[in-house]
């Protein structure tokens, strides 16, 4: 068994008013264990679009598991279409129900356990993963050798069902390959004439190792993986492909393990044992959200500051007065003012400041939407950078300059 197909069962998810995670959780963890995902679908909740998917799913993989459509309540249907689909009905399984009913007991509610009986009710030819963490159970339906798991919506619910459970039980019923990958962050060098670099190189992979490019901002992600029996021995290939890389574009390149930029930063600051803090005004707190993600980061993120208005630049960073009334607030002058008063604040070796405008509407300056100016000061050293992007939306511009300038600091850090 191979390849896998997911199947997101929910109005909510169609009208963008939720988001997916559970897929890009799901394929991660089957990823791990060698199963390779090849068809995401996201369905509507009536009971022949979800038959006619799991047609569909049954033709292109081994594997099938679908997220959502499981609950009490009578608009959902998944529980029927299966039950039609595999020619089942649906019966009160007695282990599923006295596991609710401790579940209720456990959490006090049990006045309510009748209301959610139906979630007891399971296809009787499926086999039961029950659910530590919610009502409804994961039920799993076996077709020609072919499994199919049909699993709640709810992420904190699905998280442990897959750990826990589900990759387990695959792990232990299937001799399944590894799948091993490996991240290159490229930087400096735009996708085409990177593509034309390397493309002697991309010829000459061995069949079971595959590349994909990856752009995320101004930065390009090599993504090798390798198939195979071995892991260690698809490791050594992984790392002796990526090392013929360094003579075709080793200045472009700033990583070659960690995927996330923040976390590429983070290694770097540890190795060095340097600290950094942030003034973030346009980009309202985001860069200290980034760095902060990572687990550890207290050893060198000492500290953060959102002065929004131009008074709290000028009362806390020792922004001059003088500067933003000749330069305004969004300007090179008063990022650089802020970098340096961070730097002060919060006595550390590196400060990151940003000024802008994120839009919707211009700024009181006059400054069009879209305009960003950011300072990255390492000790003594200053580097100044504007970017102009009017095409983004708020939340994306927020997001674009924030991965940007740690990704400057990077390559800084990495030259130096």
């Amino acid at each position: 068994m191979e390849n896998a197909v997911l199947i997101t069962i929910g109005d909510e998810i169609l009208s963008g008013n939720t988001i997916d995670t559970n897929s890009n959780f799901i394929a991660t963890e089957l990823k791990n264990i060698g199963v390779k995902v090849t068809q995401i679908f996201t369905i509507s909740d009536e009971i022949e679009t979800i038959k006619n998917t799991l047609r569909e799913a049954f033709e292109m993989g081994s594997l099938i598991i679908t997220t959502g459509g499981l609950g009490p309540t009578k608009d959902d249907k998944t529980k029927k279409a299966l039950a039609e689909f595999f020619n089942d009905e649906l019966a009160l399984d007695e282990v599923t129900f006295n596991h609710l009913k401790d579940y209720m007991e456990r959490r006090g509610r049990i006045e309510i356990l009748e209301r959610n009986r139906e979630q007891a009710f399971v296809p009787t030819k499926s086999t039961v993963f029950q659910n530590q963490y919610g009502t409804a159970p994961c039920m799993m339906m076996e077709q020609d050798g072919k499994l199919c798991f049909s699993l709640p919506g709810v992420p904190y619910e699905v998280k442990p069902l897959i750990k826990d459970q589900i990759v387990p039980y695959l792990k232990e019923k299937f001799n399944l390959n590894y799948i091993t990958t490996r991240i290159i962050s490229v930087v400096g060098i735009p996708e085409s004439i990177l593509s034309d670099t390397i493309e002697e190189w991309e010829l000459a992979l061995p069949e079971h190792i595959a590349l994909s490019y990856l752009p995320i901002g101004t930065r390009v992600k090599l993504r090798l993986t390798a198939t195979g029996e071995d892991d260690q021995v698809l490791q050594q290939q992984l790392e002796e492909e990526i090392q013929k890389l360094f003579p075709l574009i080793g200045n472009h390149i700033i990583a070659t393990v960690e995927d996330k930029i923040e976390k590429i930063l983070g290694e770097l600051l540890t190795e060095r044992k340097l600290t950094i803090s942030t003034a973030e005004s346009c980009t309202g707190g985001e860069l200290a959200k980034l760095i902060t993600s990572n687990s550890g980061s207290s050893k060198y993120f000492v500290g953060g500051i959102v002065p929004y208005a131009a008074e709290k630049k000028i009362q806390i960073l020792s922004v001059s007065k003088k500067t933003v009334d000749e330069y305004t607030v969004v300007s090179e002058q008063v990022a650089q003012e802020m970098a340096a008063g961070c730097q002060q604040l919060f006595g550390t070796h590196i400060s990151l400041s940003t000024t802008g405008v994120a839009g919707p509407g211009k700024g009181e300056d006059g400054n069009e939407v879209g305009t960003v100016f950011y300072t990255i000061k390492i000790n003594e050293e200053v580097y100044n950078y504007k970017l102009y992007m009017p095409h983004l939306e708020r939340n994306d511009f927020v997001g674009f300059v924030s991965q940007k300038i740690i990704q400057d600091l990077v390559s800084i850090l990495i030259k130096d």
